[in-house]
């Protein structure tokens, strides 16, 4: 666990930002070793010298992310975007099975499960997901914070309905890896970008999967899936890979040589210290709110903070040098380890104006 003290001088050595960003949940800025590790990949293709500590990276990136779930890295695939892992599961679900998702959810979650064209979707609110499940329930797909508003998701609740009835769970992290604290293999799948709360170029996704792999079938499996990687270039793959890797899509090398250095930041620093650090800002941003008379909408415990009727102040606060997003009419403020209170006070300023 580090101390107020190495947590702060960490993350301020790391970041400069030239605004007010309050944006972590549409991309988060990149810490400094991230943009020097970009630099050096560059600077190996442009110079034409060996790759091989990239593809080094890629494997470094999944056991960092593992550690994080809280699964071994054999279970860990190392993807370009959820979307992708979302098709994956969808293709493996049998024709007329039920599909379980929660209202307005973000679309790489949902979309895959629709153009099956096959497939009962059913969508109910968030907050009543877990007490939805049924007997006829093949697979609960749900993001663990909501894109739009940070709601969070009661994943306890929706995983013990899920094993009450028979049904298998899909939890996207991608707006909650690095600040809140994931548990992997409670659920059969999770997916998760690196460009939000993981601090990593946009290009890398991770998909976890059971050790019996699911059900899954590796359709987009390509010749970096192969037990051998090198040996499986020309024709079909002859053995695939024994682990998650069978899942791999083709690695976004300079992505992975970025996102090495942010998962090392992230660990540095501890997902327990980041999260207190997250939430303390969130929730002084809702106290500042109520002051000012306006309510967000009901999001306990989550970093992200999403006021209606304010999204119409984005452009103008981005002009006055404070980032933040619009989303349905609603503010969205995202609170991550380079924000402080100052950056929390100074957007309540521009708000009371």
């Amino acid at each position: 666990m580090e101390t107020t003290e190495t947590f702060e001088s960490l993350v301020r050595a790391e970041f400069t930002p030239k605004t007010t960003y309050l944006n972590t949940a549409s991309n988060s800025l990149l810490p400094a070793r991230t943009v020097a590790a970009l630099h050096e990949a560059a600077l190996l293709r442009a110079e034409g010298r060996p790759l091989t500590s990239l593809y080094e990276d890629v494997e470094a990136c999944r056991a960092g992310y593992a550690r994080l779930a809280g699964v071994p890295a054999t279970r860990v695939a190392a993807g370009a975007s959820v979307a992708a892992h979302s098709g994956v599961i969808a293709a493996s679900l049998p024709a007329g099975a039920e599909v379980l998702t929660a209202e307005d959810d973000f679309t790489s979650v949902l979309n895959p499960f629709h153009v099956r064209g096959d497939l009962k979707v059913r969508t109910v609110p968030l907050e009543r997901i877990a007490e939805s499940v049924r007997p006829d329930t093949a697979l609960v797909a749900v993001s663990a914070a909501q894109s739009a508003d940070g709601r969070v998701a009661d994943l306890p609740a929706l995983r013990e309905a899920a094993r009450a009835h028979g049904a298998r769970t899909y939890v996207d992290f991608s707006q909650a890896a690095g600040w809140l604290p994931m548990d992997a293999d409670a659920y059969d799948f999770t997916a998760s970008v690196s460009f939000k709360w993981l601090l990593g170029p946009h290009g890398a996704a991770f998909l976890t999967v059971p050790e019996d792999f699911g059900g899954l079938t590796p359709l987009l499996a390509g010749w970096v899936a192969g037990e051998r990687p090198w040996d499986s270039c020309y024709g079909p793959v002859d053995e695939l890979a024994h682990s998650a890797r069978r899942f791999d899509l083709t690695h976004a090398l300079f992505s992975y040589a970025g996102l090495r250095r942010s998962l090392e930041l992230i660990e540095e620093l501890g997902v327990a210290a980041v999260h207190a650090h997250d939430v303390a800002l969130a929730d002084r941003f809702r106290a500042g709110l109520a002051t000012l008379g306006h309510t967000p909408v009901p999001a306990p415990g989550s970093a992200i903070v999403s006021v209606p009727g304010l999204g119409v102040r984005q452009p103008q606060l981005s002009r006055a040098g404070i980032e933040v997003s619009d989303r349905a009419g609603n503010l969205r403020a995202a609170f991550h380890l380079y924000n402080t209170t100052a950056d929390v006070d100074r957007l309540l300023d521009a708000l009371s104006g």
